[in-house]
């Protein structure tokens, strides 16, 4: 069986063009008990000086600017059912979305609106309708050009980002490999098959991966419906933009609405070390054209880091030490 999800809220909102959406609501505190490995991990990348009361608090601390996470292409919110709740003990309220078409949130009958652009809008109306005026990022892959373009319609809503192995410029190696199976037509006949599905396509990223991590992963992955079939949990039309190369490796517009969000917000890079979406190349690019910007490399992993890896982790509470 999957893990257990602590303490998050289920959330229902309506997109601007009427779509049902669906995120999790982690309160800020949390449960003193969850993850205590990865809450172990995050109190040990917090200065010296800070005391632990404070890293770990024992109620939630409504100050603090929440944290915003945005899940990858074929991905859900239920990727953040470990690294949420260690953030949230960290004094921060977590909010992990399922972008439209994925998870429990609704598919769009017009494939054309699967952009970063439209998913964009779609955080913006969350904000809205939470009333967050301002929020600290954590997109992977996907999420992250959602990040970027958010700050190319609504800088104002970003205090700082953390862009898990994706940037303006990707590799066309890792854009490859992703367009090789998503959107294709897949039904496991068991949760075994479904694990040995991810581990086929993920274990170049992951090699060093147990098998209850695949089991696990299969569950975030699948849905089982009334009759007891298996099926991926998005639409198979969000493969299209991959389909008829409208997603790039590159774009001025992308380019430029990244470096809009360096200039103006703290920003921190993780990148895999492995990875083939975001290769040493474009995280040099990135790099050059953002010297301020933050970087941890997560060793032994590919596209992309589950954020729940020490160095990872780590990085990121260190980063958030420094965000109101």
């Amino acid at each position: 069986m999957c893990c257990s999800v602590p303490n998050f809220i289920p959330i229902s909102y309506t997109s601007s063009d009427g779509l049902a959406l669906y995120a999790r609501d982690y309160p800020a505190g949390g449960d003193a008990t969850s993850a205590p490995a990865l809450q172990q991990a995050a109190a040990q990348a917090v200065p010296a000086s800070t005391p632990l009361r404070e890293t770990v608090p024992a109620r939630p601390i409504a100050a603090r600017l929440p944290v915003i996470c945005i899940h990858g292409l074929t991905r859900n919110s239920a990727d953040f059912d470990e690294f949420a709740p260690a953030i949230a003990a960290l004094g921060r309220r977590v909010l992990a979305l399922d972008v439209r078409g994925r998870g429990h949130s609704e598919r769009d009958p017009d494939p054309s609106h699967y952009t970063p652009q439209v998913y964009a809008e779609d955080v913006a109306k969350l904000m809205a309708d939470l009333g967050i005026a301002r929020a600290v990022f954590v997109g992977t892959s996907m999420g992250g050009l959602i990040t970027i373009a958010l700050a190319a319609q609504h800088i104002d809503l970003i205090a700082a980002a953390v862009l898990n192995d994706v940037g303006p410029v990707l590799s066309e190696r890792g854009l490859a490999r992703i367009a090789g199976y998503t959107g294709k037509a897949v039904a496991p006949a068991s949760w075994n098959d479904a694990a040995c599905y991810v581990k086929d396509i993920n274990l170049c990223a992951f090699p060093d991966y147990q098998e209850h991590e695949w089991e696990k992963w299969a569950r975030r992955a699948f849905e089982q419906d009334a009759s007891g079939r298996l099926a991926p949990r998005y639409d198979p039309n969000i493969a299209i933009a991959l389909q008829t190369g409208r997603l790039r490796t590159t774009s001025l517009a992308s380019r430029m609405a990244f470096r809009r969000l360096v200039r103006k917000r703290p920003v921190l890079l993780v990148r895999g070390e492995l990875s083939d979406l975001l290769e040493t190349r474009q995280a040099d690019w990135m790099r050059r054209a953002a010297p301020s910007m933050q970087y941890v490399e997560v060793p032994k992993v590919g596209h992309a880091p589950m954020l729940t890896e020490p160095p990872a982790l780590q990085a990121i509470a260190r980063f958030l030490a420094s965000v109101p």
